[in-house]
C-alpha cells in the first residue's frame, strides 16, 4: 500500500485524515459505512483504524452526555494562578489534587496571568465554594488566585480539537 504525497508531518496521509474527522464526529459509525465514506475497502479500512489505534492517533471512544441530565447543578470555568514562588513542587501537588478532585472535569496548564484553566461541575455555588475552600486552605497547593465564570448555557459544544477541512 503506498501512501499519497499529501502526508503531513505526523505521518498520516489523507485517508488516515479523513478517517479520523469521520471517527471524531461519528465514533459508533460501522466500518462498513466508514469504508464508503473515505473511499476504500471495508478491510484496509479496519486495518488502518486498527494502526491509528495502536499509533495512539485515536486514543478511544466515547458517548457525549447531558450533564445537567445525569447530575444537576453548574458548570464553571475557573482560571488558577499559583504564587510565583510556589514551584514544580506545588504544581505537582496542584495537579494530582486536579485529577483526584471529581469536581473538575478538565484541567489546562496554559500561558499567560493564570497557569491554569479547569472546568468544574458542582451541585451549586455553595458546594464550589467548598471545593474551592479546601484548595485555598492547602498550603501545599500555592494557590494565588481563582477566578470563576459560571457557564449560563452552551452555545456550541465540541469534541476534541477543531475539525480539519475535508481532506478528501
Amino acid at each position: 500500500m503506498t501512501t499519497t504525497s499529501t502526508t503531513s508531518t505526523a505521518g498520516l496521509d489523507r485517508i488516515d485524515l479523513a478517517i479520523i474527522e469521520v471517527l471524531r464526529h461519528e465514533g459508533r459509525i460501522s466500518y462498513q459505512k466508514l469504508s464508503e465514506r473515505v473511499h476504500l475497502t471495508p478491510r484496509p479500512c479496519l486495518e488502518r483504524v486498527r494502526k491509528l489505534e495502536q499509533r495512539g492517533f485515536i486514543r478511544g471512544y466515547s458517548a457525549v452526555v447531558d450533564e445537567q441530565l445525569i447530575a444537576p447543578g453548574m458548570s464553571l470555568r475557573v482560571m488558577v494562578a499559583l504564587s510565583n514562588q510556589s514551584g514544580r513542587a506545588a504544581q505537582r501537588a496542584f495537579e494530582t489534587c486536579m485529577r483526584e478532585c471529581a469536581q473538575v472535569t478538565e484541567c489546562h496548564l496554559v500561558s499567560g496571568a493564570f497557569d491554569y484553566s479547569l472546568r468544574m461541575h458542582c451541585r451549586d455555588m455553595n458546594h464550589y465554594l467548598q471545593v474551592t475552600e479546601q484548595w485555598l486552605n492547602d498550603p501545599a497547593l500555592y494557590i494565588d488566585k481563582l477566578v470563576s465564570h459560571p457557564e449560563l448555557t452552551s452555545i456550541k459544544s465540541a469534541i476534541g480539537p477543531p475539525a480539519r477541512p475535508n481532506p478528501l
